[in-house]
């Protein structure tokens, strides 16, 4: 399954479409709207030039394009967790609706 940002400047492609999504509630989540989707890290390809925002507990750094602003995926900083988390509603045909949306409290 094939996806992009919305400028076309990064591309996602993943084995396959999601089982379910997460939807968290921590600060960051909440103002950009992602939908998670979690593949084996070695399963995700990324092309194109991303910047990565790194806060908090400095654990992840998120993703996104430096021309349209879209969030494309997180990636562990230090500590390998074997899978990455990747913008769901970036990828062609998604539809949200036809998944199990798992929220996460993350608030706090």
């Amino acid at each position: 399954m094939k996806g992009s940002c919305h400028c076309g400047a990064v591309t996602l492609e993943v084995p396959h479409a999601p089982e379910w999504v997460g939807s968290c509630n921590c600060s960051l989540c909440t103002k950009t709207a992602w939908l998670v989707a979690y593949y084996p890290d070695d399963s995700v390809r990324v092309e194109g030039e991303t910047v990565a925002y790194i806060w908090g507990d400095k654990m992840i750094g998120i993703h996104h394009c430096p021309i349209c602003g879209c969030g494309t995926h997180w990636k562990t900083l230090g500590q390998d967790f074997g899978k990455m988390g990747v913008n769901a509603r970036l990828l062609d045909g998604f539809e949200p609706g036809a998944v199990e949306v798992r929220l996460f409290d993350n608030r706090g």
